[in-house]
């Protein structure tokens, strides 16, 4: 059977303890995952979930997947209930996804104490259910939740619960350590023992596991070296408690240690920068030392290291960096990454390979900001206007030029508290002054150079400013600590990210509208390329 890579980060990654995903997060997030190569992407629970109901409507329109197949998230059937009658069920078909995903109690104890039914009530739940999706369309898949803990507890009830599943249609049955709780030894004795008790061939089992004793992936890889050929993780192992198993350890290992081609052609190399993207959307600071796609995962100190890897670098690489897409780095000098430049470059309609110099540039302007802070990684928009800036025989493509800019913040004896904005600034050949208010400093500043511009550049009306996220840099503290702003900027049919970084929040958040508004406008075409 076909293996199949399942992708969570949306659904049971989202349910990490500080992070919460508004829907054009979720519509991006479900873009990088696709260009990652992952066969399924679960988006949600629709109907349980307004949120994730309107990633669904959205996705059937603004989501073109080139390698991904979307999953609804959803229960069996409740106890008692006809299945045709159950409103959750239903919220399933109305998401209008190829694939499902149920999750069904597979211990007994849980049966019993959690859903308080009869262990023969919830075997009819999870049949009727699977067949009915089944007979309306739909691929199905079963998650076994509490399998581990239910098999060893009472194996023939948990078997008569994978029995059931396939036998009413499922596509695969998928083994949950939902607590976390197993060992690699554990995992295959399981396996083994259920595959024994009913004959299931193990190409149709799946693996869901926790990271609660660090062994997720090392499970993960257990459960594939058992026969199981379905493997389920989130992004950088986001998820509750300590958080589920990383897919791009996942996928690494089966791929480079196991040497199943588990990904499309060319996906592999696509890790580090999916990796360190959604990290920003989700407005977590990268785990540098992440397994693979960290940055310093193939990072060595001068020295005895150095004097090797000069002679032949994976002496001391378990693999060559570059086909994940990640550098190898001495700490005394960085290498220029200009693979990855001409790459994102390419990917953005900006082909380097013919401009060596402009490449060159780009690198060593990039090094240089991403030492001060900045990072392009789920900010396309600015670097694309990065790259432009540097080609050769490239135009300003500032719609502006600043003279200067105010804000101000006043709290009113009543407690209101109102901001501000005064720009000043030329824009074709005029002097234009503008002030508006706004909830905050940053929406008056955004507002006020609207208004300034508008005149001129009437589709600044078509922009709305969709997400705004602010991150303290690691490693600077207090009211003086560096701090990182991505702006996203819905319009024209597209969404795009920009980034700004600065000392001053306010300066940071600057750049940032700076470059949404000239990113959006040049894709409107009605700059000109000309100069303001």
């Amino acid at each position: 059977m076909t293996f199949q890579v399942y992708d969570t980060t949306l659904r049971d990654g989202a349910q990490r303890e500080g992070l919460t995903y508004s829907v054009v997060d979720k519509l991006a997030v479900a873009r990088l995952l696709d260009d990652l190569g992952v066969g399924f992407i679960e988006g949600g629970w629709p109907g349980a979930v307004p949120k994730d109901t309107e990633f669904f409507r959205r996705a059937r329109t603004e989501l073109e997947l080139r390698h991904a197949i979307l999953v609804a998230f959803g229960a069996t059937r409740k106890a008692g209930l006809a299945v045709e009658d159950d409103p959750q069920v239903r919220g399933l078909l109305d998401a209008q996804t190829p694939a499902v995903a149920l999750v069904a109690k597979a211990d007994l104890r849980h049966v019993e104490r959690a859903l308080r039914t009869t262990a023969e009530e919830n075997l009819a739940m999870i049949r009727d259910t699977v067949s009915y999706l089944v007979a309306q369309g739909r691929r199905v898949f079963v998650d076994g939740e509490h399998c581990y803990d239910g098999f060893r507890f009472d194996p023939g009830y948990t078997a008569a619960v994978a029995e059931t599943a396939l036998a009413a249609g499922a596509e695969r049955f998928v083994l949950c350590d939902t607590n976390g709780g197993m060992l690699p030894s554990q995992v295959t004795a399981v396996i083994e023992g259920l595959v024994a008790r009913t004959g299931i061939a193990p190409e149709r089992l799946g693996m869901h596991a926790q990271n609660d004793t660090a062994c997720a992936v090392a499970n993960t890889i257990a459960a594939v070296e058992a026969g199981v050929r379905h493997v389920q993780g989130t992004a950088n192992g986001y998820g509750e408690r300590p958080g589920n198993a990383d897919i791009f350890a996942i996928v690494a290992n089966l791929q480079l240690k196991l040497g199943m081609p588990v990904l499309p052609e060319g996906c592999l190399e696509q890790m580090v920068r999916v990796s360190h993207a959604i990290a920003e959307i989700a407005n977590i600071a990268p785990d540098t030392h992440q397994a693979y796609v960290g940055a310093a995962a193939f990072a060595h100190k001068a020295g005895l290291h150095a004097s090797a890897i000069k002679v032949d670098p994976l002496l001391y690489n378990h693999v060559e960096p570059t086909v994940v897409g990640n550098d190898m780095r001495i700490l005394v000098t960085e290498m220029a990454g200009r693979a990855s430049i001409e790459l994102k470059s390419r990917e953005l309609g900006l082909d380097l390979a013919g401009h060596p110099d402009t490449l060159s540039k780009v690198t060593g302007r990039v090094k240089e900001l991403e030492a001060d802070g900045w990072s392009f990684e789920a900010a396309d928009a600015s670097f694309e206007l990065l790259v432009r800036s540097e080609l050769p025989g490239a135009a300003p493509v500032r719609p502006f030029t600043l003279e200067s800019y105010r804000v101000l913040v006043e709290h009113r004896e009543d407690g209101a508290v109102v901001s501000e904005a005064t720009v000043k600034i030329r824009v074709r050949g005029e002097r234009v002054i503008a002030t508006a208010e706004g909830n905050g400093p940053v929406n008056a500043l955004d507002e006020a150079l609207r208004v300034a511009l508008s005149r001129h550049y009437p589709e600044l009306r078509e922009f709305q400013l969709a997400d705004y996220k602010v991150r303290i840099l690691e490693g600077s503290h207090g009211t003086g600590a560096v701090t990182r702003v991505l702006v996203e900027t819905a319009g024209a049919g597209r969404d795009w990210t920009t980034v700004g970084v600065h000392p001053n929040v306010v300066e940071a958040s600057w750049h940032a509208l700076v470059d949404a508004l000239t990113y959006g406008l040049d894709r409107t075409r009605v700059m000109g390329g000309t100069a303001a």
